[in-house]
């Protein structure tokens, strides 16, 4: 099994910056492909963000495309998600994802593994 522990949410005003971490223990390597999903509240759990399990390739949601980074420390085991340009849109519970292969999916049934979660709310 794979735990995840996300940090770094909050309350920000539209334009501000937030970066989320997650941290990951159990059985994990350096090989699995991490995410962030998002829920906005009455939504369903939107695909954010994902890296490769080598940390070469990542894929964005067009919406967050261009704003927001995500990378990888393996040492650390540690996702991280850089977030800036922040929008009132960008509100909801951010979760970190993790699946045993080294390519990510854009599809949430394809990650085993979640956290809890993180609040973000952009005021506007």
């Amino acid at each position: 099994q794979v735990q995840l522990v996300e940090s770094g949410g909050g309350l920000v005003q539209a334009g501000g910056s937030l970066r989320l971490s997650c941290t990951a223990s159990g059985r994990t390597s350096s090989s699995y492909a991490m995410g962030w999903f998002r829920q906005a509240p009455g939504m369903q759990r939107d695909f954010v963000a994902a890296i490769t399990g080598s940390g070469e390739g990542s894929g964005y949601a067009v919406s967050v495309k261009g704003r927001f980074t995500i990378s990888k420390d393996g040492a650390r085991n540690t996702l991280y998600l850089e977030m800036n340009s922040l929008k009132p849109e960008d509100t909801g519970v951010y979760y970190c994802v993790a699946t045993d292969t080294e390519y990510y999916y854009l599809g949430s049934e394809r990650y085993p593994y979640w956290g809890q979660g993180t609040r973000v709310t952009v005021s506007s």
